[in-house]
């Protein structure tokens, strides 16, 4: 938690050959300029090592913000509206060729790399932006949230974890305004979009998703239980006693209606995403999946509150019964949770101590919507509970069935604001009177950097190298020996 997307990538295009401005003649090169700054940033961040690409986020960002004015005074120019009151004419000379690969289409051929999709539209180019805006500030909330599920380095402080957490809300709720702005702009297309990334349905699921994260963020910043989890399995922790604080009774209800109402903007958003159909405008199984892991997630937390506000009213059994509801919202048997040695519990180890490698590495972690931290909560809390039951209380642990029967409805916290796109000035308008002062040449990839543009936009220039003969695909030339002395 966030989902981990991956941000797309795109090909080279002038706008000059496809528009021509006579109020501002070097609008075409200007857009031209900051969209060949875009496709570089995105190139070169996906080259980077996972564990470099969190600080450059900020670039990525900052370029996409930067071209988004100039893309948008060209579409107000089409549509003849003014941009900073001053009148922006913008003619269409040919139909533009550009062209965006895809990140959460659905894979043609499993194992192979999506195929990248033709837009000739400047609409669609418009979104594939935005999109790329929204995924950026979901991977910018992740980055934010990494060092709370660190465990080999020292444990953050109450305020180092507030303030991650605040970031972390404050970078979803602006994904989840960039995407209701999508969703909203799409509404009143009759064209159908040339993916399933930039569809009306992915922007208003994503929007949901991004709103279901920011609400479970709300509960984490003052839900103690996760960090009693990771501090126990943390190798630098010196403290040999730690007591959990308290949760009041009022305040644990309201945080199990934030999770319903959570798991509610999760379901929703898994809907609106299996309305998808088959080929380019079916979104990929591991988006699918996270999506139903999450509302399963949000519901398990949601029955552990309850079971905290049963059992700081001294109803151990039904608090032990609304664990049972949590287990089983996540799919967890109860033998599953009980301690022995059997298969079913070494597979569980080593998914564990697999997410663990990944979080440490910092690559796809959290891609099970937090499903295991949740589970280590739930049976640290059932293995403490039930001692007290078996030992002091002895009370009846009521059925899942029947608790779950009466679960109240979900609670919102945020709201989303409407999205507010940048504009340009009037200044850099005026600028933009002058005839452009070269030719804009973007199209040909920087006036001819021929290589660079043949590659695929995931390609991180390895296939450059030759192969040695005979050897196997991908060997580097420099792995056979200098020597020209044969065998024999």
């Amino acid at each position: 938690m966030p989902y981990p997307y991956i941000l797309p990538t795109t090909s080279s295009f002038s706008f000059s050959t496809s528009f021509t401005c006579e109020s501002h003649p070097s609008l075409t090169l200007s857009a031209s300029t900051h969209r060949g700054v875009v496709k570089d940033s995105l190139k070169k961040h996906k080259r980077l090592p996972v564990t470099s690409q969190g600080p450059n986020l900020p670039s990525i960002l900052s370029s996409l913000n930067s071209y988004l004015p100039y893309l948008l005074a060209i579409d107000a120019g089409l549509s003849d509206r003014t941009v900073s009151g001053e009148e922006v004419s913008v003619v269409l000379t040919s139909t533009p060729a550009i062209e965006w690969r895809p990140t959460l289409s659905d894979h043609a051929i499993p194992g192979k790399e999506i195929a990248r999709v033709k837009v000739q539209s400047l609409e669609y180019e418009l979104f594939f932006v935005l999109s790329a805006v929204g995924y950026t500030h979901t991977l910018l909330a992740r980055s934010s949230l990494h060092p709370l599920y660190v465990t080999s380095g020292a444990p953050l402080s109450t305020q180092e974890r507030t303030t991650a957490i605040t970031t972390a809300t404050r970078h979803l709720m602006d994904a989840a305004s960039v995407h209701d702005y999508l969703a909203r702009r799409a509404e009143g297309l009759a064209t159908t979009p040339p993916c399933a990334d930039i569809s009306q349905s992915t922007a208003r699921a994503m929007s949901s998703l991004a709103l279901a994260e920011a609400t479970l963020l709300a509960v984490l910043k003052d839900d103690p239980y996760p960090a009693v989890v990771a501090q126990d399995r943390n190798e630098n922790d010196r403290e040999w006693m730690y007591k959990a604080p308290e949760i009041p009774k009022v305040r644990a209800h309201l945080f199990a209606r934030l999770c319903l109402a959570a798991a509610d903007h999760a379901a929703q958003a898994s809907s609106l995403c299996q309305s998808s159909g088959r080929g380019a405008s079916k979104l990929n199984e591991g988006l699918l999946r996270y999506l139903e892991d999450f509302r399963k997630t949000s519901r398990a937390k949601a029955c552990r509150f309850f079971g905290i506000d049963a059992e700081l009213s001294g109803q151990t059994g039904n608090a032990l019964g609304w664990l049972r509801c949590g287990l089983q919202e996540l799919g967890i048997e109860l033998k599953e949770a009980k301690k022995g040695l059997s298969l079913s519990r070494i597979k569980k180890d080593w998914s564990e101590r697999r997410e663990d490698k990944k979080v440490e590495k910092g690559t796809n972690w959290g891609a099970d919507a937090g499903k295991l931290e949740e589970t280590r909560v739930i049976e640290m809390l059932d293995a403490k509970w039930t001692k007290v039951n078996d030992t002091m209380l002895t009370q009846a642990i009521p059925s899942p069935g029947t608790l779950l029967a009466g679960l109240p409805s979900g609670r919102d916290m945020h709201t989303i604001k409407p999205y507010q796109p940048p504009e340009l000035d009037r200044e850099a308008l005026e600028a933009m009177r002058a005839p452009p002062d070269r030719s804009d040449d973007f199209g040909d990839n920087f006036g001819g950097n021929f290589g660079d543009e043949q590659l695929s936009s995931d390609d991180d220039g390895r296939t450059l190298v030759p192969t040695p003969v005979g050897a196997y695909p991908g060997t580097p030339d420099e792995a056979r020996s200098a020597s020209t002395r044969s065998y024999y």
